[in-house]
């Protein structure tokens, strides 16, 4: 038999975005097999009530049997012999069409009560199992959450080891309900093959051993089918049985760790810490700020992907940056009077994001990783090598700077040792040399646009009654006679993310650029609003417009794009470079970046076709 898939009981402890997101296949294959049973039982039953109208029932059910294979089971691995049997068990309903009477009791005994018990006990036992487990999760987060509001200083020790064993019974409870739920989701596995083929074999032989006229036409050739699909079944509950041992040994197992696995900082005093990490992940807390002075704590799951630190909240697929951790650097910070917290500041030396981790082992092996990824150690040929060599600069991460001077001092001293490391450890660049850096396109500290019109400064304007000027060139004409007599007329559905000065034009890679920090600052400043536009590209203009209101936004000059690009992954992303006359007689230049509806090459080929336009009139 081909094996089946499962769930892994060793991860239920560690119940990572991943396992979860297991466990939502495994979920959504539960309930496409309630659905499927509840209408395979209807089915049944109808056969069984509708005496009078055999061949009708009959029919249905023989169409049912034939729509399993239909179903896009999230987990079908092993149903192969399963579809084969019911294919074969529909057309003898169809032979058996001719038949229009049938024995109840042989029926309600052989057909439906087979499936009503799996039903009533295995699909009921794992929907009650989904709820408690659920209620053991919820009351881990809580816990975690008051253990991670323990002060630092004057700790209260009753209180402290209250919350302790509060969070190691909510964390064993969480890991028995999972264990137990995970268990029966993965012998659902097994059932439900044989739950699909037990009520048709009673089926088939309560017809043969009631209608002599249908033993005489089946009886034969049958017996062998039956045979056949009764040891299949009989090997799947002995492969059944097999592995539900093995869950109940890996259970007792896993249950009879010590209990120092649910104690969070049960080694306080003296943990063992590895300073040479270059990879990490795990459960920390992020600080977000709520308002001028509020803040608020999320638990998520963080892990470290080459240079980047990247989040994924539970359920999600795959994650998110969340900071370039490149030349950055990370020290231990008070904050809120929580324990174990640190900060990321970024090269320019602006403060990042702060995070809390829930031990003391956890928080300097956070801060020892993310020093030795800043320091681009990984992008060396033996970088576990060059991270114990590099050991003895570990503390520099955990000790704050007091002053901008003093960082950069220790990133001069952290890059001339690297310089020193270089002759047995090269160091691959991270890109060629035809590429720009990032301060040779945008200046450091550029200020980003995320709206293109002020909410305050349009009202004031309007109660002015005086004419607004705005310096992305937004009119309130609603009346456009150009685009009457344009060649090209196209309108796509865009949302603006942001738009900063850039310095120069000669390169799709400045859009790129600009594309990221944007992206990067609405993540960072969680800026979720966008305001929707409609982008006409004409053969002369690009125009944003309102789609309520039909007033221009904003308006430029096609022959004033210098730049557009789509983004090489995120083919919805698009931006372009406007080349703005000052009144000083020199030139600006500003990146607007925008996504789409559609594909954002369809808007650049758009604009491509516009400059085409007019290059022809031109030489007309």
């Amino acid at each position: 038999m081909p094996a089946v898939d499962k769930l892994l009981l060793e991860e239920a402890l560690q119940d990572s975005p991943q396992t979860r997101s297991l466990l939502s296949v495994f979920e959504e294959d539960a309930g496409t097999l309630t659905d499927y049973t509840n209408q395979l039982l209807q089915a049944m039953q109808r056969v069984f009530g509708a005496q009078n109208e055999m061949c009708l029932a009959t029919q249905q059910l023989s169409k049912q049997l034939l729509a399993y294979e239909k179903q896009n089971f999230a987990l079908g691995k092993g149903d192969e012999e399963v579809i084969s049997t019911l294919h074969y068990f529909s057309e003898v309903v169809d032979k058996l069409n001719v038949l229009h009477t049938e024995l109840a009791k042989q029926l309600a005994d052989a057909m439906v009560l087979p499936i009503v018990q799996f039903r009533e006990k295995d699909l009921t036992e794992v929907s009650t199992l989904k709820e408690l487990f659920g209620l053991a999760s919820s009351e881990h987060d809580l816990s975690m959450a008051k253990y991670s509001r323990l002060p630092k200083k004057k700790e209260n020790e009753k209180v402290k080891t209250e919350v302790v064993k509060e969070v190691a019974a909510a964390r064993r409870k969480q890991h028995l309900a999972s264990l137990q739920y995970y268990s029966a989701l993965n012998a659902l596995q097994y059932r439900k093959r044989m739950a699909m083929m037990e009520p048709m074999i009673g089926f088939a032989h309560g017809q043969i051993n009631f209608f002599k006229k249908g033993a005489e036409m089946f009886s034969k050739s049958m017996d062998s089918f039956l045979s056949s699909v009764a040891d299949m079944v009989q090997s799947i509950q002995v492969e059944l049985e097999a592995e539900a041992e093995k869950m109940r040994i890996s259970q007792q197992e896993l249950l009879s760790v010590d209990e120092s696995v649910y104690t969070p900082d049960f080694d306080v005093a003296a943990p063992q810490v590895n300073r040479n990490l270059l990879q990490k992940a795990g459960y920390l807390n992020l600080r977000n700020k709520t308002g001028l002075v509020t803040t608020t704590w999320e638990r998520l799951y963080f892990f470290t992907q080459g240079g980047n630190l990247m989040c994924q909240p539970r359920g999600a697929v795959a994650g998110g940056l969340i900071q370039d951790l490149d030349n950055c650097s990370v020290m231990a910070v008070d904050c809120e009077d929580r324990r174990y917290c640190f900060q990321i500041t970024t090269p320019s030396g602006k403060p990042g994001i702060i995070l809390q981790a829930e031990s003391r082992k956890e928080n300097e092996e956070w801060i020892c990783a993310i020093n030795n990824i800043s320091r681009q150690i990984y992008l060396t040929d033996n970088p576990e090598a060059v991270a114990i060599k590099l050991n003895q600069t570990a503390l520099q991460a955990v000790t704050p700077f007091t002053s901008f001077g003093k960082k950069q001092e220790s990133s001069c001293l952290s890059q001339n040792l690297k310089n020193s490391e270089t002759e047995n450890y090269k160091i691959v660049p991270k890109a060629t040399v035809s590429i720009p850096e990032a301060e040779e396109l945008i200046a450091p500290g550029t200020p980003i646009q995320f709206d293109i019109v002020l909410p305050a400064t349009e009202f004031l304007d309007q109660n002015r009654g005086s004419r607004r000027i705005n310096p992305f060139g937004e009119t309130e004409d609603e009346s456009f006679p150009e685009a009457e007599d344009s060649l090209l007329q196209q309108m796509f559905i865009v949302r603006f993310l942001g738009s900063m000065a850039v310095k120069t034009d000669s390169t799709t890679e400045v859009i790129y650029e600009a594309m990221r920090q944007v992206l990067a600052a609405r993540a960072i400043h969680n800026i979720f609003r966008m305001t929707e536009s409609h982008l006409m590209v004409t053969s002369q203009t690009l125009r944003l417009i309102d789609p309520q209101t039909q007033v221009s936004r904003a308006n430029f000059e096609l022959t004033s794009v210098t730049q557009f690009a789509a983004h090489q992954e995120n083919k919805r992303l698009v931006g372009f470079v406007i080349r703005i006359p000052e009144s000083t007689g020199e030139e600006s230049l500003s990146t607007y970046i925008f996504e789409s509806n559609s594909e954002g090459e369809k808007i650049c080929y758009a604009i491509n076709l516009g400059k085409e336009i007019i290059e022809v009139q031109k030489a007309h």
